[in-house]
């Protein structure tokens, strides 16, 4: 059985979709961000980094971090949810790197300067990573435009991957109206009985820990 490390946030919600996508058997474990736990010594054992998620198994055989290696490495050994044609895999590690290197800190970072930062916090700052923010939901979109998934005609990791902050999209205050595209793929994946489960799975984290 899968063991998973994380919270109700836009990167520990893909493991737990990927996961029950693959129709596989898993334990979550809270690490409740907002109390500081994943600085604590026995989470920084598992991740030095001190982030979530963290993927395990029940006897500790591996510990794997960073969503989107855990993404690729669930895809690889069950077979599903990565292509194996040439092109099509590549453009779906394409996305899973502009998700990695744009959108997901783009997304962060004004969510963080938005609602986190000390007031008197840099005005360039808030405009730089807000407009950095609703730039890359535009690529998307555009990218959605052509496409019915992010990386083509079938359903991904990468769907996944950026799926976890396009639901979290409050946090950095952005909304789907001016992106009619990622706004009918938002909605399309979120009914989806994997991603409706897994949901519910990671607000219980939350809410059980408050």
């Amino acid at each position: 059985m899968y063991h998973v490390f994380a919270f109700a946030t836009p990167n520990s919600v893909k493991v737990p979709i990927a996961l029950e996508e693959l129709g596989l058997d898993y334990e979550l474990h809270a690490v409740n961000v907002k109390k500081g736990e994943q600085k604590r010594d026995d989470f920084l054992a598992l991740n030095p980094n001190g982030k979530v998620p963290v993927l395990t198994d029940t006897h500790r055989t591996f510990v794997l971090t960073e969503s989107a290696a855990i993404l690729v490495h669930l895809a690889e050994r069950h077979g599903k949810l990565l292509p194996t044609e040439p092109l099509a895999r590549a453009r779906t590690f394409e996305q899973l790197f502009i998700h990695a290197s744009g959108l997901s800190p783009a997304f962060g970072q004004a969510g963080y300067f938005r609602k986190m930062a000390p007031a008197g916090s840099s005005a360039h700052a808030i405009e730089r990573f807000g407009n950095e923010a609703q730039r890359q939901l535009g690529l998307l979109d555009r990218a959605l435009a052509q496409r019915k998934f992010v990386a083509g005609d079938d359903y991904s990791i990468a769907d996944i991957a950026h799926f976890g902050w396009i639901w979290r999209r409050a946090f950095p205050d952005l909304e789907l109206t001016g992106t009619p595209n990622v706004e009918r793929w938002y909605d399309s994946i979120s009914q989806r009985p994997a991603v409706k489960t897994a949901i519910a799975r990671a607000e219980a984290l939350a809410a059980a820990a408050s």
